[in-house]
């Protein structure tokens, strides 16, 4: 039987809740780990499917890991291969970024051509390209990204045709390595760039410009291995906030960063939704009265600062609550409004436009019933449609929701939701959790 999540509808979430350790920085400092000998610290690490896939793959490369409680201790002082298998690659695109800290300290490694989410053909010719442009061989064999350079990589200059965050990533941490400085030009600008470049700076490289367009690298010999605390994650609050709206609650958000969600509390503010947040203040709390008060926005994703991608599925939803008719456009994945398909089966009332556009009429009534997660970020979006729907929802493919989301059920019950979730035979309620 697959996992799933069983969702009551009706309840207005109240309270405080704490986002966990982004999963999309602790991914990339796990893999930056493999650039030093010895043994590296990160705290605030969520404990999260994503995260004991990345250990799987450390362990079959022969690095030594420990994982307790939120501390994950990494010594990579040697490997015992240099290769990631399929088995764990393709349920995980970002184990794609091993790529580069392998051939800089080992010039050497082996990747399979990733997976993860659907959200249809995520190009890693990106990552490729900046790895020949260093000096690398590269080449694609049997499903597999192979790639040597045991004469050591070289600094150069490197321009994104897209600011390709998994790619500024992977550069990023080849080039603390090579010979010489290497500018990236059109680099991603998330704050999660702004994270590995912070964390890789304090084992000793020299990474200047990141979380702008221009990332400058100077190489060095060698790196030390560092103690790092990981970022609140910035899509788990962007996740409740737009939550409490569409429920018409009132939820303080602990440890979110206003700066890493200014155009998504634009948005909400545009909306309606009341939100309260200092800039550099952790914490952000969102409050509504009454979501018919709220009215409809149009919004189109972008890479950061722009409106968030991986947020664009939970604001579908707030989106069929509110008056008025709303447009929203994605311009990063292709396939990611495949999550209107199933808010639909809920009774949403969206309509689509070339795949990339959708067309929303709110308020609507949604009703419960059995949708499937296409994948993390839909996943986590139908939970939280049915926390506005009449009756009971039932969203099957959890184990996507539990790619990305820590606790996630127990922090939504104690906000006052009533969610249940089950794996096998095996039924958990949170009715009485606590996060």
């Amino acid at each position: 039987m697959s996992e799933r999540f069983y969702v009551e509808g009706g309840a207005r979430l109240e309270g405080e809740v704490e986002v966990s350790g982004a999963k999309n920085a602790a991914l990339k400092f796990v893999a930056a780990a493999l650039l030093a000998p010895g043994k590296t610290v990160l705290h605030g690490v969520p404990r999260i499917k994503d995260i004991w896939t990345m250990i799987s793959l450390l362990d079959e490369l022969g690095v030594k890991t420990s994982f307790s409680g939120h501390t994950l201790e990494i010594d990579a002082t040697s490997l015992d291969s240099y290769t990631a298998p399929y088995e764990l690659v393709r349920q995980m695109r970002a184990s794609l970024v091993v790529l580069g800290p392998l051939v800089a300290r080992f010039g050497e490694a082996e990747v399979s051509a990733p997976g993860g989410c659907n959200l249809g053909f995520r190009k890693f010719n990106f990552h490729v390209d900046g790895l020949r442009k260093l000096g690398a061989e590269v080449e694609l064999d049997h499903g597999f990204i192979k790639a040597t350079a045991h004469g050591g990589l070289r600094g150069t200059e490197i321009i994104f045709e897209y600011p390709s965050v998994g790619a500024t990533e992977n550069v990023m941490m080849a080039s603390v390595l090579a010979d010489g400085i290497t500018i990236i030009e059109n680099a991603a600008r998330e704050p999660e760039i702004v994270a590995i470049a912070d964390m890789l700076n304090s084992m000793g490289a020299n990474v200047m410009g990141a979380g702008t367009g221009r990332v400058v690298v100077e190489g060095v010999d060698e790196l030390a291995p560092t103690e790092w605390t990981v970022m609140p994650d910035r899509i788990e609050a962007g996740t409740f906030l737009m939550a409490a709206a569409a429920t018409g609650g009132d939820v303080l958000v602990r440890n979110a960063m206003p700066e890493h969600l200014k155009m998504e509390l634009d948005k909400l503010r545009a909306m309606g939704v009341e939100i309260e947040a200092s800039p550099g203040t952790p914490g952000i709390r969102a409050r509504v009265g009454d979501t018919t008060m709220l009215s409809g926005v149009d919004l189109s994703t972008l890479p950061f600062p722009g409106f968030a991608t991986d947020l664009q599925a939970q604001m579908l939803v707030l989106l069929t609550q509110v008056s008025g008719t709303s447009i929203l456009t994605e311009n990063v994945y292709e396939n990611r409004l495949q999550v209107a398909e199933e808010l639909n089966r809920m009774d949403a009332g969206i309509d689509l436009f070339g795949g990339h556009r959708a067309l929303v009429r709110g308020p609507r009534r949604l009703s419960g019933t059995i949708v499937q997660a296409p994948d993390l970020r839909g996943g986590a979006a139908l939970v939280m449609a049915g926390l506005t729907a009449d009756g009971t929802t039932v969203v099957d493919g959890a184990n996507h929701i539990l790619r990305g989301y820590e606790l996630f059920e127990e922090k939504l019950t104690h906000l006052g939701a009533t969610v249940a979730f089950e794996a096998g035979s095996s039924l958990r309620s949170s009715q009485h959790a606590t996060p």
